[in-house]
């Protein structure tokens, strides 16, 4: 199954595309959608929209992750992301993905162990676990760290499925 994570920023939002077969991940690919600061907001968000879309496209993933946002003290800061996020979240679905959603210390701890690991702990685990990655910013490393924590939370969930479908039918056989 190909994964899509995404980490939202106005600047710049981070992709990271991998496959996902049972518990082998691999990389296919990640980058940034940068925007421009002096465009009208507006505009900004149009161009994430418009490179996520594109991103989409071209890798064509099943389902998709986004990291919830980060809200720091500055509201004017906080509203900006939340809207920069709003698109992260909207692009997938319009494209008839499923999408989850994981908190920054979710995605951490599913990588690196911890919940309040810092950012080179977590760029050396998504290069650790997939091999021959480059990520060209910590914003693409952070969501292929993304796509590897829905990559684990999916393989359960499947697992949980899987096993509910096959307790089912067991009992149904019985009767």
């Amino acid at each position: 199954m190909r994964l899509l994570g995404l980490d939202p920023g106005l600047r710049a939002t981070g992709w990271g595309v991998l496959d996902c077969a049972g518990t082998r991940l691999a990389f296919v690919a990640c980058g940034t959608v940068r925007t421009d600061a002096r465009a009208p907001l507006a505009a900004r968000l149009a161009t994430l929209y418009r490179g996520l879309a594109q991103v989409i496209l071209t890798y064509a993933p099943a389902s998709a992750a986004v990291e919830e946002t980060f809200v720091n003290r500055n509201p004017a800061s906080a509203l900006k992301l939340g809207q920069a996020r709003g698109v992260a979240l909207l692009a997938p679905a319009s494209a008839g993905l499923a999408v989850a959603e994981y908190h920054n210390r979710q995605v951490k701890k599913a990588l690196v162990g911890a919940g309040r690991a810092d950012k080179r702990q977590v760029g050396l685990m998504v290069r650790h676990l997939l091999p021959g990655c480059r990520p060209d910013s910590d914003d693409a490393a952070d969501a292929l760290a993304v796509a590897i924590c829905h990559a684990h939370h999916a393989a359960t969930t499947n697992r949980w499925r899987d096993d509910a479908a096959a307790a089912w039918l067991a009992a149904g056989s019985g009767s």
